[in-house]
């Protein structure tokens, strides 16, 4: 599978968030696979260069960075766009993949529920503090990996942030929901920019994510899909040139796919939207 557009593939640059473990990882060696540059955003360094030593190892590829981030915190995840900016000339693909899963409410740093703050609003954050190095890379995408765990959820503006009503698969849901939500509506906002933003579903995974979860949730993960299974959408997303020009999709099994009715809804989008502005700390415009 070649990569799109008329930029050689070694000159390519692409960013994977949550690349120590799980799909992230697996989506970082497909990519790293293809040629260019990959950079795993990670919280952890002990963790991110072990991924980072594994990545390069099975692509043969050398070009693989590790940079540090914590999606749960504002403040990093602005000192990573920034520190990012000035060290790469160019964003090819950028993929919001990092997820939590906890069944008690945490809030982050930044006083958000944990869920809503690190699957959703740190991709919202970094796609648009990312956006002026994506646009002048054009032909560029942005990858949000989402779960069909978002039908069936519902965004609860009242109580957004669970502090009324929490339930850990409630938060996980609205948080994925929010996901694809934003994905139309990003998607929407750039067009004619050579930016596409295209959400998916990695299916069902054998991950770290559940940690928290049952025994009995421990023993049926025994059969999920393998992390290298889960990644193929992504690393599909990000480099096949027979979605270069879609935008705003949801994917499942690399083809498109309906998402719930409620992550279809445009004046739901747009109201997310502008509440996510504010809460990321973009301002009111």
């Amino acid at each position: 599978m070649a990569a799109i557009g008329t930029t050689r593939i070694e000159d390519r640059v692409w960013i994977v968030t949550g690349a120590s473990s799980g799909i992230g990882k697996a989506t970082a060696t497909g990519l790293a696979r293809l040629g260019g540059t990959v950079v795993l955003a990670c919280r952890d360094q002990g963790r991110g260069e072990a991924a980072q030593r594994e990545v390069v190892e099975q692509s043969k590829n050398p070009h693989v960075t590790l940079m540090l981030v914590d999606l749960a915190s504002q403040a990093s995840i602005i000192a990573f766009a920034d520190q990012f900016t000035k060290d790469y000339g160019r964003l090819d693909a950028l993929v919001n993949n990092a997820g939590v899963y906890t069944n008690e409410r945490r809030t982050t740093v930044d006083g958000l529920e944990e869920q809503f703050a690190v699957n959703y609003l740190s991709g919202f954050l970094l796609s648009h503090l990312l956006l002026d190095l994506l646009i002048a890379s054009a032909p560029s995408r942005i990858v949000n990996v989402s779960s069909s765990a978002h039908k069936g959820a519902s965004i609860h503006f009242e109580d957004l942030q669970g502090e009324t009503k929490y339930r850990g698969p409630r938060a996980y849901g609205q948080s994925k929901l929010a996901q694809v939500l934003f994905t139309a509506e990003f998607a929407r906002r750039l067009a004619g920019t050579g930016v596409t933003v295209n959400a998916c579903h990695p299916g069902v995974i054998k991950t770290n994510l559940g940690g928290t979860a049952s025994a009995i949730f421990r023993f049926v993960r025994m059969f999920f899909k393998s992390p290298a299974k889960g990644a193929e959408t992504p690393v599909f997303l990000v480099a096949s040139p027979s979605v270069s020009t879609l935008t705003g999709q949801y994917f499942a099994d690399r083809r498109v796919k309906p998402p719930s009715r409620a992550a279809q809804d445009p004046y739901t989008a747009r109201r997310l939207y502008d509440v996510s502005v504010k809460l990321a700390g973009l301002g009111t415009d």
